[in-house]
């Protein structure tokens, strides 16, 4: 059968690397820790593997800290689409069962729980078994984690009577039982280091070959596993069998040096003489200090040309921190800089290396403007080395502004080590745009409209239409549309309520295009509030499987305006020179015709006049020539934006209401029945989260209209458990609509000095929905729209959520949501009280 070949097949390469995670020591439930060098693992085999020849354009897919539905939904849709090879690579954190039977991949919600439960992790078992039923004629799977080792003996174990796991080969960073060290900020973790030096050599390299390399250059590197074992890589199926190699890198080899300056060639002919002619003491000596007169004349090539030696190249590295939605624009003009004359030499040594990263926004403000002593000098509880990354030579956030906020920052502490310099003029501009798909193109959503104003057009045309944001804390096009939504004196709580709100919102608008299309029909009626540019450039998760868009211009929302910030930090001097000389040649570049061409290319606008795309061709993407310039980014409206964004997604309000009447007598016992419904959502309820409990029944004739079960505050939820269980059936009926009002007045009360996020959820079977008619239903849904309270309207009898009925009206009034039998009851009420609490689904 010989070495298989993948070239000129549907390959694809899903890297994993999770770098974040949500839940760290000094948690009990934690991971030890974040894992900053994930970061350059993913991006060093990215670019080592689109430069090798094998894997074409948008085969080689980068998954940065996913959630573990964002895993297994890439991995079977790279199963799904892979032909040829599939190349599945995981970084991160990894735990063997108790009796070590089985490996467990970390993903970025990963918890430990007393008992080993492990929530937030895939096991290899699964992921083997999505690899052996994948379309893929071969699959490669490269695990750098602890314990990945241990691999080899699931795989032996894996049930597979049809022999399908023969296609799948392991190449793993240790053996087994061993756990790895993390690495740290500033470079990828050895195995992988190793793993993309060997891939970036040029010519062919196969699976066999590769483990080989590797495995020789840890051995000579001495790298050391935890408990100071030393590190070995393993491979299993074993690839240095013929029939079982595959080819994984074909990329051209490296050029040959370059020649030497023109009028040495006589020098190697005299040293070459000299060689032969002279002997004995005398002639060493002659010989010695012909080499001396030669080396100052020559700038010491002639000395290393006599050894043998080209001379080592030195370049400078930078570091280069930037926005999440503006990272991979960024190393598309880094990658173009470095390739380029400006940043090469006379000897074609490059001048300077550059390493792109990115970080929360405002994570990164927070720590340029008051966390620059533990930045450099890094302590267990507060490490944004750790957090964000390495220190930063060059800072692009996505608006000045960003760094005119940690700027002020600054001004609020001593101790400040690093200095902000920014340029006066930002690199390029981009609006923040509505991106429509085709079902929501005709909703009369146009531009020179708020933002708010195009959500209301979207939604009444579309019910089913949703709107979607990254999350505000994690990136500055996110931030900047919370700006607009929040214009105008909007009650936060409100506007937030016109957007969709996932448990957890995607960190980017990178991985919010992403996930769209994992689902047909949230991708067909959602638009994304996400920077323009990405329109044009794309992302690279096979944009065929995604509905196009269409970008809508809202006339509020500060556009992103990329700004060159020089990061200059105390005691880094020892370079200086020469780190000032090769940032300044970057900038020099970035802001000349050839900067300016790629960002073209990636869809940017000009920053001046009349804001034209930098490329016309962009055009053709569905965005406009040119764009009127909305009013430049605030700072102190970015801060309260933040700050508003905060309290309306921070401890939430829920009030339950039970219908307690005597016909619910046949739906109260069990999960299934109205308090063990109500029991099921309360893991989205936390410590800091007021909640309470009214059990329904009575006409309000001076009886009332409830009797309260639990009392409004915080709770541990065993006592909230213990209050639903002692909830009785009444001999009684229920009123409603005066339930309802005087839960709005209730909630209303509470929630009139701040923005945090409520809920009304009332549970009925629906036998008392005729006194829910007339005037007295349309006084409910008024009070509810007033309010600005959502209403969760849950009917235990199929149908009540058809349109125009009472349940309906009501929580379209209140922006909630209605649910009935035809829907996935328990799992959507809880996700409706998880949106506005903050325990575990959140």
């Amino acid at each position: 059968m010989g070495r298989f070949d993948p070239r000129r097949k549907v390959n694809r390469a899903l890297l994993v690397g999770v770098s974040e995670y949500d839940h760290t020591a000094p948690d009990p439930q934690g991971v030890a820790c974040q894992l900053p060098a994930v970061r350059h693992n993913r991006r060093a085999l990215e670019d080592a593997l689109n430069g090798g020849g094998v894997f074409g354009e948008g085969e080689v897919r980068a998954l940065p800290s996913p959630t573990p539905d964002q895993f297994t939904g890439a991995l079977r849709r790279a199963c799904r689409e892979t032909r040829g090879l599939l190349l599945l690579y995981f970084a991160g954190h990894a735990v063997t069962s108790t009796s070590g039977n089985e490996l467990h991949l970390q993903l970025r919600t990963a918890r430990v729980l007393t008992g080993n439960g492990l929530p937030g992790s895939v096991s290899f078992t699964q992921v083997l078994g999505e690899l052996a039923d994948s379309r893929a004629e071969q699959v490669v799977v490269i695990l750098d984690c602890c314990y990945a080792g241990n691999a080899a003996g699931i795989w032996h174990r894996f049930d597979d009577p049809k022999r399908k796991k023969d296609k799948i080969l392991l190449l793993m960073s240790v053996q087994p039982n061993r756990c790895i060290l993390g690495g740290d900020a500033d470079e990828a973790t050895p195995f992988t280091r190793e793993l993309a030096r060997v891939l970036d050599q040029g010519g062919e390299v196969s699976l066999s070959e590769l483990y080989a390399a590797v495995k020789k250059r840890m051995a000579e590197a001495r790298y050391k596993a935890e408990d100071d074992d030393p590190q070995r890589p393993q491979a299993l199926a074993p690839p240095w069998d013929p029939d079982a190699d595959v080819l994984l890198a074909a990329g051209p080899v490296p050029p040959p040096p370059p020649p030497p300056p023109a009028g040495l060639s006589w020098l190697r002919r005299l040293l070459a003489r000299a060689r032969t002619a002279v002997g004995g003491l005398f002639g060493r000596t002659v010989l010695a200090l012909l080499l001396a007169f030669l080396a100052i004349g020559t700038a010491g090539y002639v000395i290393l040309e006599w050894t043998g030696n080209s001379g080592p190249c030195r370049p400078v590295e930078l570091r280069v921190l930037t926005d999440p939605d503006l990272e991979p624009a960024m190393r598309a003009a880094a990658d173009a800089y470095l390739a380029s004359g400006d940043n090469t030499a006379e000897d074609g040594c490059r001048r300077s290396g550059i390493t792109v990263y990115s970080a929360g926004a405002a994570g990164v403000v927070t720590a340029l403007g008051g966390r620059t002593d533990p930045w450099q000098r890094p302590r267990e509880d507060d490490n944004p080395q750790r957090d964000i990354g390495p220190q930063p030579d060059v800072w692009i956030p996505a608006t000045r502004a960003d760094a005119r906020r940690a700027g002020a920052l600054q001004g609020d502490h001593d101790r400040v080590f690093a200095r902000l310099e920014a340029d006066s003029a930002p690199l390029a501009y981009s609006p923040v745009v509505l991106a429509v798909p085709p079902g929501l193109a005709d909703s009369g959503a146009s531009g020179g409209r708020s933002l708010s104003e195009l959500v209301d057009a979207l939604e009444a045309v579309d019910p089913k239409a949703q709107v979607r944001r990254p999350d505000p804390g994690f990136t500055g096009a996110a931030l900047l549309a919370t700006v607009g939504l929040y214009g105008g004196g909007a009650d936060a709580r409100s506007a937030e309520r016109g957007i969709s709100r996932p448990v957890r919102p995607d960190s980017s608008a990178l991985r919010l295009l992403c996930t769209l299309p994992d689902d047909n029909a949230v991708d067909d009626h959602s638009a994304a509030l996400v920077p323009e540019f990405l329109l044009r450039s794309g992302i690279g998760c096979h944009p065929a499987t995604r509905a196009p868009r269409t970008a809508v211009y809202p006339d509020d929302v500060p556009g992103l305006e990329p700004t060159f910030v020089r990061v200059r930090w105390e005691d880094g001097d020892r370079d200086e020179k020469a780190r000032d000389e090769e940032v300044n040649r970057f900038r020099d570049w970035l802001t000349g015709e050839d900067g300016r061409a790629v960002l073209g290319g990636q869809g940017f606008r000009s920053a001046t006049a009349q804001r034209g795309l930098l490329d016309p061709k962009s055009a053709r993407w569905g965005m406009t020539e040119s764009v009127a310039a909305t009013d430049p980014a605030d700072p102190a409206e970015m801060d309260s934006a933040l700050e508003r964004y905060g309290n309306a997604h921070g401890p939430g309000r829920v009030l339950y209401l039970l219908d307690s009447s005597g016909s619910m007598a046949g739906l109260w016992d069990g999960s299934s029945g109205g308090p063990g419904i109500l029991k099921q959502t309360l893991t989205g309820l936390g410590g800091e989260d007021e909640y309470g409990v009214w059990a329904v029944h009575g006409l309000g004739d001076g009886g009332g209209t409830h009797t309260e079960l639990l009392g409004f505050g915080t709770h541990a939820r065993k006592d909230a458990e213990r209050a639903l269980d002692t909830a009785k059936v009444r001999d009684a009926e229920a009123d409603p609509p005066a339930a309802l009002l005087d839960a709005l007045d209730f909630m209303r009360e509470r929630g009139g000095d701040d923005e945090r996020p409520q809920l009304i959820v009332y549970l009925t079977d629906g036998e008392d929905d005729d006194r829910l008619s007339g005037d007295r239903r349309q006084q409910v849904a008024d009070r509810a729209r007033a309010s600005g309270v959502p209403v969760a309207m849950v009917t235990l009898k199929s149908g009540a959520c058809d349109r125009d009925r009472p349940a309906t009206q009501i929580a379209e009034a209140g922006r909630g949501r209605c649910l009935d039998p035809g829907d996935d009851l328990v799992p959507d009420l809880r996700d409706e009280v998880a949106h506005t609490g903050t325990g575990e689904e959140r």
